[in-house]
């Protein structure tokens, strides 16, 4: 066969597949679609997995189910979705933790950045750092001098070796020189009541879980980790603001499908996902958690998931981060 020929052939086959592909795209989806949370229903993640569920399902006719995979620090659920079907059925939930892991883990079960094909980045809010009411600080500044003056002798909690919450402090720690002792928790629940107990004297934490206990005066705001404030806490400088620029970290929940899904049913899966996140109903559910859409492409959503990885493997290898 001449080089003509198997190019003519080899055209013709790629035809042939992008055809097949855009006719599975147009009739998906054609039965009920699984989006997985690594997480216990009630969280942010899972709250916005039933959101987005409810309204994209509606708008593709087909029922959106919500399967709740806790357990392993979300290698469960994100196990479960690399090993799917590459159809489009089966979705992962996304967000912080899942590009942390690589760097605390390197030797996952799966490949965490090819193993997936990422369909959207959904919403996103900053961190916060917030201390004890008690602790005679007012501000990030005097926070800082105070930490200055006592090198060691304070404190922050996490709610376990290598979450968002870890290296967050030790984020903090970096951009503002700081020496501050790790206190891991078992999850954010138990950090959170012995913070506002004054066992421990500060937190980095996202948004919409510090904001109720901020309301409420049992939390004081010391700074954001966005470039500028954030209208849910108005009063509360940007880590830009206050000389920490280095501070900057998102929390994110995304959507994504086991790698080798079909471009057109990405896309397809996308434009809806888009709709309901930017629709005023969306909108309003996701400001009511402290989020705000992103509704991001495919593309985008890759590059932020891949950037995210190397730049938590840098802060988890320079405070020398190992998880038992």
């Amino acid at each position: 066969m001449t080089i003509v020929r198997l190019l003519a052939t080899a055209s013709v086959a790629a035809a042939s597949l992008m055809a097949a592909s855009a006719a599975i795209a147009q009739n998906f989806p054609t039965r009920p679609i699984t989006i997985v949370v690594p997480y216990a229903v009630g969280g942010t993640t899972d709250i916005v997995a039933r959101m987005a569920a409810s309204q994209v399902g509606n708008s593709l006719g087909q029922p959106f189910i919500v399967d709740n995979k806790a357990g392993g620090g979300g290698l469960i659920g994100w196990g479960a979705v690399a090993r799917s079907a590459p159809d489009g059925y089966t979705l992962l939930t996304t967000e912080m933790s899942f590009t942390i892991a690589p760097g605390l883990l390197p030797k996952m079960p799966f490949d965490a950045q090819k193993g997936f094909t990422h369909i959207i980045t959904a919403a996103s809010a900053p961190h916060v750092l917030v201390v004890t009411s008690s602790l005679p600080v007012k501000t990030v500044q005097e926070f800082i001098a105070l930490a200055k003056a006592k090198p060691g002798s304070m404190n922050y909690g996490s709610g376990g070796t290598g979450t968002n919450t870890h290296l967050g402090g030790e984020l903090f720690k970096s951009a503002a020189g700081v020496d501050l002792t790790h206190v891991p928790y078992k999850g954010a629940g138990a950090v959170l009541t012995d913070l506002m107990a004054g066992q421990v004297q500060a937190l980095v934490t996202s948004l919409p879980t510090a904001l109720p206990h901020i309301k409420s005066g049992r939390l004081r705001a010391l700074v954001v980790t966005s470039e500028s404030r954030s209208p849910l806490l108005p009063d509360v400088p940007s880590a830009k603001e206050a000389n920490l620029p280095s501070f900057l970290m998102d929390f994110w929940v995304g959507f994504a499908a086991p790698a080798g899904t079909p471009q057109p049913v990405v896309d397809k899966l996308n434009q809806a996902f888009a709709a309901a996140l930017n629709s005023e109903g969306g909108r309003r559910l996701l400001a009511d958690q402290g989020l705000t859409p992103v509704a991001n492409t495919p593309a985008q959503a890759s590059q932020l998931a891949a950037s995210e990885m190397k730049r938590w493997a840098g802060v988890v290898k320079a405070a020398n981060i190992q998880v038992e």
